[in-house]
């Protein structure tokens, strides 16, 4: 028999969860399933497919660990907020934006795109040995 706690009062949000191969065919279905889902939901989010292409392009690239999924999390805030997650198996892989202009780094510039429609945006760790990417972009941001 399951107890009984108390109903808390929450904000609304509406909350999407996959998981995908860390494949770039897995990369391709995120960004497509988070344009139908936000279609769905009735919010436009032009920059989401940017942020959402590029974070899941970095877990595939750089967080892949053979026979692991990434995950990919939307979460649409009753204020307008919508927090883009995804957690990939290389926790010991951090990044970190590199200077586009002038730069000699190979990679690192793709989160330059993230900054750009992101409100704010950074890395928390998941249980071992995993990590999570985030974005929260709020509605018109980065939108021209």
């Amino acid at each position: 028999m399951s107890p009984n706690f108390p109903s808390q009062a929450t904000s609304s949000t509406d909350h999407f969860t996959v998981q995908l191969s860390t494949t770039r065919r897995g990369a391709r279905l995120a960004r497509l399933l988070t344009e139908r889902q936000l279609d769905d939901w009735g919010v436009p989010f032009e920059g989401a497919e940017h942020v959402v292409a590029e974070l899941a392009s970095n877990a595939v690239l750089h967080g892949r660990l053979p026979g692991r999924d990434f995950r990919l999390r939307l979460l649409l805030h009753s204020d307008g907020t919508l927090r883009i997650e995804v957690t990939d198996a290389r926790g010991d892989r951090i990044p970190q934006v590199r200077d586009a202009v002038g730069g000699e780094a190979e990679s690192g510039r793709g989160l330059l795109i993230v900054a750009v429609y992101a409100e704010r945006w950074g890395v928390d760790e998941a249980p071992a040995p995993c990590k999570t990417v985030w974005a929260e972009l709020r509605p018109g941001r980065g939108e021209s």
